[in-house]
């Protein structure tokens, strides 16, 4: 029989996000996802899962444990019966999961194809977490499989009808079981690794969302060095026209093209100071290599910065 502690593993009371195959003496313990059992050999106790989401998901496995446990015509022990209705509702409970999130991810990429906003880079954000989590779940339960295939000892101890009518099982008799968990093992494996897939397109689209923005975020400051630049010019042409706003004898405002004169000055000097920062903010981008220096001093010189 299982002991207390290992009633703790299917407590539905107590948080436990790993799945878990624990095989005693008498029983299987099973915790995976919605499902929390214990499997005899002739019995199946169901514990309630405090906060159960999919009430239609339960019904549908009810239905099909009690009549898998019923029918007899396989050949399977029973409580081979009774850990395929529990793998097959897991793996259903998965399948599900992962075509909601495919739809919503898939729908949500086709919409940023159209047009990137706030509100939709926010939603891919949510969907990117959500669907993280199921891949993290999906991956737990391969392994908790993979994990049991591994066992030999646990899965000929599985076989709890052989045990109770006294049948002595040899350490690598267990085809049956082994087939069995196979089948369930590459059916996750191929969710974990659509999700994998999704979650690769998810972080392509993030990428590229994020180039999108870093180079209109570039367009918007280089314009904006544009208007600094040709305020700045601006400003500069008009300090003459505040000296000569000044009210102070010149002796300029009596000659007759002054005021041509000094507007086109005006308009020379602001063009050149603007012209003249333009270039300078465009060449400090660029950076030129010492020309007085050979290829070899270079060298020379970048080993020597190397040595301690």
């Amino acid at each position: 029989m299982p002991k207390p502690r290992d009633l703790r593993k299917i407590d539905s009371r107590v948080p436990n996000l790993v799945p878990t195959i624990l095989v005693r003496k008498e029983a299987i313990l099973i915790n995976i996802l919605h499902i929390r059992a214990l499997v005899k050999w002739d019995a199946v106790i169901l514990f309630d899962t405090y906060g159960s989401a999919d009430s239609r998901l339960h019904s549908v496995f009810l239905y099909h444990l009690e009549h898998n446990l019923k029918s007899k015509g396989s050949g399977s022990p029973y409580e081979f019966r009774a850990l395929e209705s529990i793998l097959l509702s897991v793996l259903s409970a998965l399948e599900a999961e992962m075509v909601f999130i495919r739809n919503l991810v898939g729908g949500l990429l086709a919409e940023l194809e159209d047009n990137i906003d706030h509100d939709r880079f926010k939603r891919l954000l949510h969907y990117s977490r959500r669907l993280t989590s199921f891949q993290n779940r999906a991956s737990l339960v391969e392994e908790a499989l993979e994990e049991l295939l591994r066992q030999d000892d646990d899965m000929n101890a599985m076989y709890l009808t052989d045990k109770k009518n006294g049948m002595v099982r040899e350490l690598q008799d267990h085809e049956e079981l082994e087939v069995l968990l196979e089948s369930f093992t590459k059916q996750v494996e191929e969710i974990v690794n659509e999700a994998e897939n999704i979650q690769s397109n998810v972080q392509s689209t993030q990428e590229i969302v994020e180039l999108i923005l870093d180079s209109n975020r570039n367009a918007l400051l280089a314009l904006d060095l544009q208007v600094s630049i040709a305020t700045m010019g601006v400003g500069t042409g008009a300090l003459i026209a505040g000296l000569f706003g000044m009210n102070l004898t010149s002796h300029i405002e009596n000659h007759a093209y002054a005021f041509y004169a000094m507007s086109a000055t005006s308009a020379a000097l602001a063009f050149l100071v603007a012209w003249t920062r333009q270039n300078s903010e465009s060449r400090s981008f660029i950076i030129k290599p010492d020309q007085s220096k050979s290829p070899e001093a270079l060298a020379s010189t970048t080993t020597a910065e190397k040595k301690p």
